[in-house]
């Protein structure tokens, strides 16, 4: 179970004054005396503290015996504050737009107002999490020292955005939406964002080469059925609200230039949200930034920790690279 954080009277980025927001959040192990063994790992569209738990081990470069691991849940994502858990007048539908940057500095008053870190050796994100990672990295150069990006970019560049797009109208179309003010839930609307995201989640060739059955799959459609309940089992503000954030993501290129971390960029190859060529482009403004792309069929997939043991043991290299550094 994780636990909680409350700030009082929070301005957001829109300007907006929360009255009270929470953040949720895991830690595994001790921060040392000097404040600096802090891995921060933040969460992942629609992921929560449980996304990267398999990885957290004695036995694994995510060693909560040496270091002090913190996982953060994104606002929105139903843990921390988001449409579906905050009182009015800023319940559902009228829960403000929030921004990385919103949820990188609550991070930041979390890490140094309550638990008292100093340094973070390395944030390590994937997707969503990864977008958090450059901007904090960017916010607070002196402070992080290691970041790992894997598939995910700065910045939501504009193919991604059209994609979000489409997800967001296809679910304000049911008519049980009403604005985000349903009393049923829109299932239809809900559906209608798995189908349009499934396809980006991984490649021609996962489908192509039936690559599923290798992840307990017998058929597309299985798949299909698999994120249909996914979706379904999230509320449907909370998910506009992760969209939204996702959506106007922008780490620009002057900010990564600030980043004095050791940085190692790894997209997947075959990523349809954050492409190869995107990566290589915003890991070219980062002073200390190693491009080491994910060769792998199974698409953004291909990140999610600990889901495929290659790609796993690959990006745990990297992690032990940059903790070594």
């Amino acid at each position: 179970m994780s636990k909680v954080m409350h700030f009082e009277n929070v301005t957001l980025q829109s300007g907006v004054v929360l009255p009270r927001v929470t953040l949720g959040y895991k830690t595994f192990g001790r921060l040392n005396s000097a404040g600096d063994n802090c891995i921060l790992l933040p969460s992942s569209y629609a992921g929560s503290h449980v996304s990267y738990a398999q990885l957290i081990s004695r036995a694994r470069p995510l060693n909560p015996a040496k270091y002090f691991i913190v996982l953060v849940h994104l606002l929105g994502n139903g843990l921390s504050s988001s449409p579906s858990n905050t009182a009015a007048p800023f319940h559902g539908a009228d829960f403000p737009n929030v921004t990385i940057e919103d949820n990188v500095r609550l991070q930041y008053r979390l890490l140094t107002e309550h638990l008292k870190v100093q340094q973070i050796a390395l944030v390590y994100g994937f997707s969503l999490g990864a977008i958090q990672g450059f901007a904090w990295a960017a916010a607070y150069p002196a402070m992080v020292r290691g970041l790992l990006a894997v598939c995910g970019t700065a910045k939501c560049w504009p193919l991604t955005a059209l994609i979000m797009e489409s997800a967001m109208t296809a679910l304000k179309s049911d008519p049980n939406f009403r604005g985000g003010h349903y009393t049923i839930v829109p299932e239809d609307g809900l559906r209608a964002i798995s189908r349009i995201t499934l396809p980006w989640n991984h490649s021609a060739a996962f489908f192509r080469d039936q690559l599923y059955r290798n992840l307990g799959f017998e058929t597309a459609d299985a798949v299909a059925q698999h994120w249909e309940n996914y979706t379904l089992a999230t509320d449907a503000n909370d998910l506009l609200s992760m969209f939204r954030t996702w959506r106007n993501a922008s780490t620009e290129f002057e900010q990564l230039q600030k980043i004095t971390a050791r940085t190692i960029v790894m997209p997947c190859d075959q990523d349809l949200y954050f492409s190869l060529d995107e990566a290589r482009i915003e890991a070219a403004q980062i002073p200390h930034a190693e491009l080491r792309p994910v060769i792998s069929p199974y698409g953004h997939m291909a990140g999610v920790p600990g889901l495929r043991c290659a790609e796993t043991l690959f990006v745990e290299q990297a992690i032990r690279d940059l903790l070594a550094g």
